[in-house]
């Protein structure tokens, strides 16, 4: 391959490619050395006046890679050279630049990698068909039929490819489909995360790239998005470059190639990868030359900027009212004839599928927080709990957990709105988009270990169910208002992407030859720093701003898609709350005594007798079906999904207790003594059904049991069965449930019993000298007596068959009583109660 490679690139057409990657790299430096003054005059003047918009509720983790490992597993590799698929060991660590191993032990032994792979600017692919129809598009006048054999033969089914429209393509495979849905899941991410390579921190430098980038395309005619956006500066600027000489080459290269149809084409993608390779080394070299040129004058230039700040302030308004004067009328007939009527459609698309997304965010969020608190339940201690704060601490990088939330972005389509406003591909909104449900998702994660960890530590570990329950609600509503801020301003971005190069596109012709005779109004001192193309932009901009923000701030205000206000601000909402943001990441692992993963993937090491610190490896792949795969290729973690959570099973360990005859819940004696406590029409022998019903609250499954009366009064007696204190109960219980409120209550009505018991037993004995001594009169005089009572009044029997819920009569259920032997009722005379039997009920209502 390599005697293809150096025939048609021979030393000529190698100095042909370097002279023009530094043609352009020259005409770049000299708008990019522009735009740095303009970025630091923006920096600075930002920094004086101050301004920004409202500030986020939930917390941000400053580095959340640190010395994490996100993922490494083995598959099979495609070698180039042999043509054979060898089985290779996948590292992917905090920088998202996947290394393979020849084996496991040589990643642990420290050894370099065989193949480091950056995948800005790739694309993973999941089928020889899609792969197919994207080699046709490289090479134009040689394409091969899908049916067609393909130059690789894949070992299996399951073909994983990472696709680059100039660099080398890397191919593999797994066994098993669930190994390829979670491996592409896995490769997307590394794609997604390489993709974002400039850092927002830096204020000059990124600003200035990303506007020399645009202008330069800008002035070759090349308006809208571009999808070659992505990676490092210099990847971007030789993506630049591979633009135009890609097609020179592939034009002039082409033709030459010779064989079969598979053949050439792989002949020129191994043409296209050399290339590459020596445009991005030209290009890495000669920008870091040009930031170290710029960022040496950065000092004196930032002096004279704080001293005439002012006057340049007054002359940039000053020249911009004049060029306000030429552009606005145009901008504005452009706005109302060609924009404003699609700014509500393209919004609308913008919406659904971003506020889907980012409603999956949250609810991953509270599913992960719901098995976190069913594993406490279930008793699974300190250490456990130390292993799932491990796990969540990483969820925002989890490939797998995450992509259900990717998933639903990846529906936003802007059919019919691209070749009007010249959008390439939704892909970059996509991406962005993407990014900011995960940074939303860490940002979570990590106010909720905040609050968590200065909760334990105040109130201590006891009731951690319900601290964790307080600090989930605080940290959703804050999520709530966060994810509300950042899909308006994405909102607002997306539409300033899309509308602003259609305008200027349509406004360029008629306003740049008029621009130069402006800068004779700007002040040579100035010069440097006030340009009349950025104030041409900045004017476009501000007239088409005004129909952005009405038509965000309807959707808002009509809370379309969850979106708040902008007057909605909670700036003071929780002042302590940014002051934990300050404090060091929480090591739970160490706090609450988690169980290190075994090998080299955690832990410290020992090497030469000095301990050495590894990376862990947080975040990997959970076993499917809870058992591994036959060529199962991902490292496994136990995750919170091998928990068992199924009604009717018990937690490893556990052992079902063994309750007695007068304990059991289920049994006779136990129904009927908790039927009369809660409701003395039962103890009187009416027909009940019971059905038995299901109940995980906090985690437990007790026996329950519905008491239904004729049919028409049901009675849920599901926490009943833990009202005795010598029935222990599994789960720690809310003192606000449902399950303590009955407890009180039938608490305090045994408390009535036994207060009124020694009077009743006093009383006994006298009624029964009253029955011997009188007959019937005097238990009619008892019943006048009674009837003329007022501060206790006498019960009503209802015999008929239609008993409702409030008779009126109390069942007194001593464990001791047995459920055979007839109630006694009771009836209170000025003071006393005395015992009537039964039997004579119906005398005493005659």
């Amino acid at each position: 391959m390599g005697d293809v490679v150096s025939a048609h690139l021979d030393e000529s057409r190698r100095e042909m490619i370097t002279a023009r990657t530094g043609g352009v790299i020259r005409d770049f430096s000299d708008v990019y050395e522009q735009q740095y003054a303009v970025a630091l005059f923006n920096s600075v003047r930002y920094e004086i006046e101050g301004g920004g918009g409202p500030q986020s509720q939930l917390l941000h983790r400053k580095d959340p890679l640190a010395g994490r490992s996100i993922f490494s597993g083995s598959l099979f590799q495609y070698q180039e050279e042999s043509r054979k698929w060898r089985n290779r060991f996948v590292s992917v660590p905090d920088s998202y630049i996947i290394g393979l191993y020849e084996s496991k032990t040589s990643h642990d032994r420290g050894l370099h990698p065989k193949v480091s792979i950056n995948c800005a600017g790739y694309k993973a692919l999941t089928s020889m068909e899609e792969y197919m129809e994207l080699i046709n598009t490289s090479l134009p006048d040689i394409k091969a039929k899908v049916a067609s054999n393909p130059f690789i033969k894949c070992a299996s089914q399951f073909p994983l490819i990472l696709w680059h429209p100039y660099a080398r393509h890397h191919y593999f495979c797994v066994m098993t489909e669930k190994e390829q849905t979670k491996w592409h899941a896995v490769l997307q991410d590394c794609v997604r995360h390489s993709n974002n390579g400039l850092s927002e921190d830096c204020s000059v430098q990124t600003p200035a790239f990303t506007d020399s980038v645009r202008l330069f395309r800008q002035a070759k005619g090349n308006y809208g998005t571009w999808d070659m956006m992505c990676g490092k500066p210099p990847q971007i600027l030789a993506n630049l470059v591979m633009e135009t000489l890609h097609p020179e080459l592939r034009s002039l290269i082409g033709p030459r190639l010779r064989g079969k149809m598979q053949q050439r084409q792989r002949h020129w993608m191994l043409i296209s990868d050399a290339v590459y390779k020596q445009v991005l080394t030209q290009t890495s070299f000669q920008y870091d030359a040009l930031v170290d040129s710029c960022e040496a004058q950065r000092a004196p230039l930032d002096a004279r900027l704080r001293t005439d700040m002012d006057q340049m302030i007054t002359s940039k308004e000053h020249v911009s009212g004049k060029i306000r004067a030429l552009v606005l009328p145009k901008a504005e007939q452009t706005l109302r004839a060609n924009v404003q009527p699609y700014i509500s459609s393209i919004l609308e698309a913008l919406m659904e599928p971003t506020s889907r997304g980012f409603s999956e965010v949250r609810d991953v969020f509270f599913r992960e927080m719901v098995e976190i608190s069913k594993n406490s339940l279930n008793g699974g201690g300190k250490d456990k709990m130390g292993d799932n704060m491990e796990r969540l601490s990483m969820l925002a990088f989890h490939p797998v957990k995450m992509q259900s939330c990717y998933e639903k972005v990846e529906q936003l389509n802007l059919d019919g709105l691209q070749q009007r406003f010249d959008v390439a591909s939704p892909s970059v909104f996509v991406s962005r988009a993407q990014i900011l449900m995960r940074e939303q998702m860490d940002n979570a994660v990590y106010t909720f270990e905040q609050l968590l960890h200065q909760s334990l530590e105040t109130k201590g570990e006891e009731d951690i169910c319900k601290t964790m329950q307080c600090c989930q609600d605080r940290v959703l509503k804050k999520y709530d208002y966060d994810s509300s801020t950042v899909r308006k301003k994405f909102f607002r971005e997306a539409l300033l992407q899309i509308i602003i190069p259609y305008m200027l596109k349509q406004l360029s012709p008629a306003c740049l030859p008029e621009l130069p005779r402006f800068k004779e109004l700007i002040f040579e001192d100035f010069s440097r720093f006030l340009l009349v193309e950025n104030m041409f932009e900045e004017l476009v901009l501000q007239s088409v701003s005004k129909d952005i923000m009405m038509a965000v701030k309807e959707a808002a205000v009509q809370r379309r898609h969850n979106l708040y206000r902008d007057s909605m601000i909670l700036t003071n909402s929780d002042p302590n709350l940014h002051l934990l943001g300050e404090s060091s990441a929480v090591d739970w692992a160490a706090e609450f005594g988690a169980d290190e993963p075994e090998g080299p993937a955690g832990g410290e090491s020992v090497k030469g007798g000095v301990p050495v610190s590894r990376r862990r490896q947080v975040v990997s792949m959970i076993k499917l079906d809870g058992l591994p795969l036959p060529f199962e290729s991902c490292m496994e973690v136990p995750g919170v999904e091998l928990i068992p959570e199924e009604d009717g099973e018990m937690c490893e360990g556990e052992e079902e207790e063994d309750l007695g005859p007068s304990e059991d819940p289920k049994s006779p004696d136990r129904v009927n003594e908790i039927r009369g406590l809660i409701n003395p029409v039962v103890a009187l022998g009416l027909p009940v059904v019971e059905e038995t019903k299901s109940d995980i609250t906090n985690g437990t499954e007790p026996t329950t049991g519905t008491v239904t009366l004729d049919d028409s009064v049901q009675m849920d007696v599901t926490h009943v069965t833990t009202v005795r204190e010598d029935v222990p109960l599994k789960s720690p219980i809310d003192k606000t449930s449902p399950q303590t409120i009955l407890q009180g209550l039938v608490g305090r009505k045994k408390q009535e019993v036994d207060t009124e018991e020694a009077a009743i037993q006093n009383a006994i004995e006298e009624i029964e000298i009253a029955v011997q001594d009188d007959d019937s009169e005097k238990i009619a005089e008892v019943s006048t007596a009674e009837s003329d009572n007022e501060s206790s009044p006498a019960p009503q029997v209802v015999t008929d068959s239609s008993l409702q819920n409030d008779s009126g009569f109390q069942s007194q259920a001593n464990e001791g009583q047995e459920e055979d032997e007839p109630q006694p009722i009771t009836n209170g005379l000025n003071g006393e109660d005395k015992i009537i039997d039964p039997m004579d009920v119906e005398v005493i209502l005659a």
